[in-house]
């Protein structure tokens, strides 16, 4: 979400220092709601949006309830399987059900998206929930969304993603992504293929590194084929392309964490900043050959997708207070920013490289209007070309933009023309009227409800041709007079300069006209301005935005709240709060960056004493307590030397191959130590954290956590084991030495119901193929691949899968959070199984021996702390617990202490 309507253009809170929050509004029954808006309806029938002859369609499918939608997420190899379980079990079931004397419409699939990802169900949701012929599906639909395999989201919000045309090895930025779907889909994109290239280079690796490999077959040979053609080999498959999701208020930036932590990409970065000023992102400088100084590079983007904030009209069908809040005065007031919004996106975008433009509004004011300022503030047609999308997405049914349109203003008066208002003041500006030029605005897409039965929408494809360099935006109309323009010359002129050093000249512009720039002043740089901006001045209204509710938190559209959904004011002189107040040090752009270059030398006398302030403030003083001060503190991002001795003992113990980088791997603390947690990113998302550190870019996530620090039985036993998170990263260059295969499902149905299998006496051969492979394997982690079976056989797999798998003294463990077992049970084998736990018996004898002092400080073991011990989702069996504690006595007899990461109940393993 770039900006909310009314606040500043750091977000103003609205509430005080401890950001409590108010209570939530019932929810509105859709049906019961009032749906009628005079002001909404009058302007879309006059305005001739659709034909004449679709008026009463368009407004009866504008009341309707929207239909309940879904993706299916990840790889192909991923989401095609999950897919074909809901066409082949669950489909088959829903047609012959019937409710309220009418066949129950089974879920169909979206004609226009890829490979049928998509789908779509009118059934409504409560009878989805409720109705007892239904549960099965339902049970499907909760389970896969709760382990990352389908999505949530709303037809029309997928359609930006699609038109973006990522390629491999794309630097794609998404400048306002909470709460994630999109960005979702996006990173999908950026790491398209990358399963079936490793794939690839694994099998060609195989001899020479004395390797076994899976067998390949459905899918992911099709994808093989396919990327040997197109793909990026450059990294041994591996993707290198990058995704740097933004937003500007915090919190939210952390939801798309959230929604994008399932996806596992060390390709991805969040930040936090505001979209109108996003900062330029520094590159590692290149050495020249002739000896001198190398210039700064900074990191442009192949494609950046601009959803922007909007009044979100066309999401009516789901957010039924738009019907009550709908009003003219909401688009005019957020035009301006959408208008920064998209000419930041341009000026961030490599020549040849496009921007799509999205938004969930219908107002020509924040679609068209928004397209044609921003081509003109880039220089016009000859630099930023609309391009035709008609003939991508075949099926999608769409309406071309509007060439002519007139504005409603705040009181409901019309104006066609900018000539019958520029005298009057208020908030309209020339550029929310139809252009003076010839632009192919028709180009532009417009999605309504009554086409095929969505919400409404908006998408722009911009190209940009050429550099540019933006246009500062209008002046009001209001202007304080200024000193002469001769004089200012003059006395500028007469000002002695030091070599390249401006500051002289800009002193004395400052001392006869002081720089007063406008609260929308677009000339003014992006870090500057976002810097500046933040502090707090005068109180602020806030209005936040609204989510649906929170089962529909990843579909919501990004809609401001207005005057009548304000939240109660703050304590006084709490006002204005900012998240991000006082900046970090060197949070003000570096006066040299390539967005300073347009601005006149005046404009860069704030920015450099801002940033030579930033640069005095102490490490002590940005360092604040994570509740107590105004600043969100993040842990920095700090990469681990290759040859730093807990790498090595990985390397050795899980034999990863030297086609592996060993120069990616990261921790989040200050010191650099891996205490904990071990990280792995990309080399470019490596190069911007490294090359950025300090300057004040707010990087708020980057990288997968691979490794994690675990309790062992025996002192040779690595410590580190693969975190679920990151072994899609790791696990085919794992050694042979740590691999456990399996083929059978009986096999795996037992690992999944048992969660702490015996392997010590004759356990082992209650293991099934597995027994001896885990009976002989060293401790500690190791790689389960479940292997795709050849032929017909009813035990066989028809996917590939690979799961972290923990061999300790006395048992296994198959380390999946417990939904995750449950969703695979279900999805393997159309049942819902209670767990067991059998190693609770095999403690509670050795409790009773040990006694109860013994059993205290294995509690303590269990979770890291004090209290009672959730073995069932820690790593060990409860005898093996029961072996730590006595492989851990010093020779007096007292129990050492040992560190388990905090949250391990929380991942369940």
């Amino acid at each position: 979400m770039g900006k909310r309507e009314g606040s500043r253009r750091g977000g103003g809170r609205g509430r005080g220092r401890g950001g409590q929050r108010t209570e939530r509004p019932q929810r509105v029954d859709y049906e019961e709601a009032v749906k009628s808006n005079k002001h909404f309806e009058d302007y879309y029938n006059q305005l001739e949006v659709f034909a004449h002859e679709e008026k009463e369609e368009f407004w009866r499918a504008l009341r309707r309830e929207l239909p309940n939608s879904f993706r299916f997420t990840g790889s192909k190899g991923q989401a095609i399987p999950v897919q074909r379980l809901l066409k082949e079990r669950y489909i088959p079931e829903i047609v012959s059900i019937e409710y309220e004397g009418a066949k129950v419409e089974p879920p169909s699939p979206v004609s226009w998206f890829p490979h049928q990802l998509a789908w779509q169900m009118t059934t409504p949701k409560n009878v989805v929930r409720k109705f007892p012929p239904l549960k099965s599906f339902q049970q499907f639909l909760v389970s896969e969304t709760s382990v990352g395999n389908i999505s949530r989201q709303e037809i029309v919000s997928m359609i930006p993603p699609l038109l973006m045309d990522i390629k491999p090895g794309m630097t794609v930025l998404d400048l306002c992504a909470a709460p994630g779907s999109k960005s979702a889909q996006l990173i999908e994109m950026v790491h398209g293929g990358e399963e079936a290239r490793i794939r690839k280079v694994m099998r060609d690796l195989k001899d020479k590194e004395g390797r076994e490999v899976s067998p390949v077959g459905g899918v992911i040979k099709d994808e093989i084929e396919e990327e040997e053609e197109h793909g990026d080999w450059s990294d041994q498959g591996r993707s290198t392309g990058l995704l740097i999701a933004n937003d500007v208020d915090y919190k939210r930036a952390h939801m798309l964490i959230h929604q994008m932590k399932r996806l596992n990409s060390p390709n991805l970065i969040v930040t936090n900043h505001d979209a109108t000023m996003y900062p330029s992102i520094k590159l590692p400088s290149e050495t020249r050959p002739d000896g001198k100084p190398a210039q700064n590079r900074y990191l442009k983007f192949d494609r950046v997708l601009a959803d922007v904030p909007c009044t979100g009209d066309g999401t009516s069908r789901k957010n039924v207070n738009v019907w009550k809040d709908w009003h003219p005065g909401n688009a005019l007031g957020l035009h301006p920013t959408q208008v920064r919004i998209l000419v930041r996106a341009l000026q961030m975008t490599k020549p040849g490289g496009r921007v799509i433009y999205s938004t969930c509004s219908m107002n020509p004011v924040e679609n068209e209007a928004v397209i044609a300022s921003a081509i003109e503030r880039c220089g016009g047609s000859s630099k930023i070309a609309v391009i035709d999308c008609r003939d991508q997405l075949p099926g999608l049914i769409r309406r071309p933009g509007l060439n002519d349109w007139n504005i409603m203003d705040r009181d409901g008066s019309l104006y066609d023309s900018w000539t019958q208002v520029q005298d009057r003041p208020g908030k309209l500006v020339e550029g929310m009227f139809p252009p003076k030029v010839s632009l192919p605005l028709d180009r532009c897409i417009r999605i309504y409800p009554h086409l095929q039965d969505t919400g409404a929408f908006f998408i722009s494809v911009l190209e940009k041709q050429c550099e540019i360099k933006a246009k500062p935006e209008s002046e009001p109309q209001s202007v304080v007079p200024k000193s002469s323009i001769i004089a200012a010359v003059n006395e500028i002129e007469a000002q002695p300069t030091n070599g390249a050093d401006p500051a002289p000249k800009i002193d004395a512009l400052d001392s006869i006209a002081p720089p007063q720039p406008s609260e929308d002043s677009g000339d003014v740089s992006a870090a500057a301005r976002q810097n500046k901006e933040n502090a707090p001045t005068e109180p602020v209204s806030s209005r936040k935005h609204q989510l649906d509710d929170q089962a529909d938190v990843y579909m919501s559209a990004k809609r401001p709240k207005f005057r009548d959904e304000m939240e109660p004011p703050a304590p006084r002189g709490e006002e204005d709060r900012q998240i991000h107040w006082p900046p970090p040090p060197g949070a003000q752009l570096d006066v040299s960056r390539p967005e300073a270059a347009d601005l006149p030398e005046a404009d860069l006398d704030g920015a450099r004493s801002a940033s030579t302030a930033a640069q005095q403030q102490t490490t002590a003083d940005y360092k604040l307590k994570r509740h107590g001060g105004q600043q969100p503190f993040e842990e920095p991002f700090k990469y681990i030397a290759p040859d730093h001795p807990e790498l090595e003992t990985i390397y050795d113990f899980y034999r990863l191959s030297p086609h592996f980088p060993r120069d990616r791997f990261m921790v989040r603390n200050a010191m650099g130590a891996p205490v904990n947690s071990i990280y792995y990113t990309s080399s470019l998302a490596r190069d911007i954290l490294t090359t950025n550190e300090g300057t004040g870019l707010k990087f708020v996530h980057c990288g997968v956590k691979v490794f994690v620090k675990q309790d062992v039985q025996k002192e040779k036993t690595c410590k580190w084991r693969i975190q679920t998170d990151g072994l899609p990263v790791v696990e085919a260059w794992v050694g042979e030495e740590r691999v456990v295969r399996l083929w059978k499902k009986t096999t795996l149905k037992g690992l999944l119901i048992e969660m702490f299998p015996k392997v010590t006496g004759d356990g082992w051969k209650e293991l099934g193929e597995i027994g001896e492979r885990v009976r002989d394997i060293d401790f500690g982690c190791c790689v389960l691949r479940v292997e795709e079976g050849e032929g017909e056989r009813e035990d066989a797999f028809s996917e590939r899968m690979v799961m972290p798998l923990w061999r300790s003294l006395h048992s296994l463990n198959l380390m999946l959070p417990k939904e995750e077992r449950k969703a695979m049970l279900l999805r393997l084998y159309n049942e819902i199984i209670p767990l067991q736990d059998n190693s609770k018996a095999r403690f509670s004898k050795n409790q009773n021996s040990a006694g109860n002092d013994v059993a205290k400080r294995t509690t303590r073991t269990a979770d890291g702390e004090g209290g009672d011990a959730k073995t069932d989702d820690a790593p060990y069996g409860r005898d093996d617990l029961q072996a730590i504690m006595n492989a851990t006595s010093d020779e007096d007899g007292d129990v050492q202490e040992h560190t388990v990461e905090p949250g391990l109940g929380e991942e369940g393993i």
